[in-house]
């Protein structure tokens, strides 16, 4: 038997996270990187440099999906742009990782929705602290009946993005960045989804939304409540304009128990426990690789393709964590509940 046919892989966009993409698809034995594109060429080439990678360049988009040995596409480039590009990789049969946000227009989900179930190609949407190891922990936790039926849950994303971040500069554009939550509070979203059960729906949301950073187009702080079909409730805040380390607070109140980040506090699976139980983990409090595990979502996806499998993180669900994004902007906008579904 001959070797293997690796997947041939293309990362369109140049930035930070363009270089995580490669170094983890570097990693993996089923593929190979075969181009790089992004609006300048040199950026392209210096993003390829860096990695000593011998591959094409390109500065087109429908040029880099018309590579003959492209399979897989990583879309890093800014949010407004990824709808559209999404929408032409799919038609091009191209199988996609998708940077969040997906889009900054609610109309652009079912147009996206539409071309990749068409295309029959796999998605991963690149909400990678799912493969955080704290994350994966209280999973296993939550597997195991530790907490029983939660009944309330918060989670914060505050993490600053001010001008000694590269995107920043567009970050802070409304029709780039478009809001705290699409911009990077997406994260906190998909969390409570991720740990509460992404089958539940949520069926209402108030939110509010505040601004100090004038810089900003949009209101880069929100906070808001979500109510569940089944009664549970749901605090989510979001501040990019913050002064403080990289926090993700993540609290479950659950029938038997609690978490609290990496501390539990479970009369189930601890019997005569007095106090918090800290377990050693690794915890999502920066923005470093450790703590946003690119390898293990690169390494899902290619596994995703190879078995013809769908992802659990595929472009469906994120949408359904849009959804509840937009509904929380429109909310703050509007000063009044919205209800749900959107779509």
């Amino acid at each position: 038997m001959g070797e293997e046919r690796k997947l041939g892989v293309g990362i369109f966009g140049a930035g930070w996270v363009a270089g995580e993409h490669a170094r983890a698809y570097l990693n993996n034995p089923h593929c190979r990187i075969v181009a790089i594109g992004s609006r300048t060429e040199r950026s392209a080439k210096a993003l390829a440099d860096r990695y000593g990678l011998d591959v094409r360049i390109y500065t087109d988009y429908q040029k880099f999906l018309d590579d003959p040995e492209l399979d897989v596409v990583s879309i890093c480039t800014p949010p407004n742009l990824h709808a559209q590009e999404t929408i032409e990789a799919a038609q091009a049969g191209k199988h996609i990782l998708i940077e969040k946000a997906i889009a900054i227009k609610l109309e652009d989900l079912p147009r996206m929705e539409k071309a990749v179930k068409e295309a029959g190609v796999k998605t991963v949407v690149s909400f990678v602290l799912r493969w955080n190891p704290l994350f994966q922990c209280i999973k296993s936790l939550l597997e195991q009946g530790a907490l029983g039926r939660i009944f309330y849950a918060e989670v914060d994303y505050w993490h600053g993005i001010g001008p000694w971040y590269k995107q920043y500069s567009w970050n802070i554009k409304k029709d780039v960045g478009a809001s705290s939550l699409l911009s990077a509070g997406c994260h906190a979203v998909d969390a409570m989804r991720y740990f509460l059960g992404l089958d539940k729906k949520v069926v209402e949301v108030f939110a509010y939304s505040t601004k100090i950073w004038q810089e900003y187009e949009y209101d880069p702080t929100i906070a808001g409540v979500l109510k569940f079909e089944d009664g549970t409730i749901g605090k989510i805040s979001s501040s990019i304009e913050c002064t403080t380390p990289y926090q993700f607070n993540i609290d479950l109140l659950g029938e038997h128990g609690t978490i609290r980040n990496n501390r539990i506090y479970s009369k189930k699976l601890m019997p005569g426990q007095t106090d918090y139980a800290a377990i050693p983990t690794i915890l999502p409090d920066s923005g470093d690789v450790t703590h946003h595990p690119f390898q293990g979502e690169i390494d899902h996806l290619i596994d995703c393709i190879l078995n013809d499998v769908e992802s659990h993180v595929n472009l469906s669900d994120a949408v359904k964590t849009h959804e509840i994004i937009f509904a929380m902007d429109q909310s703050a906008a509007e000063g009044k509940p919205v209800k749900l579904p959107l779509l």
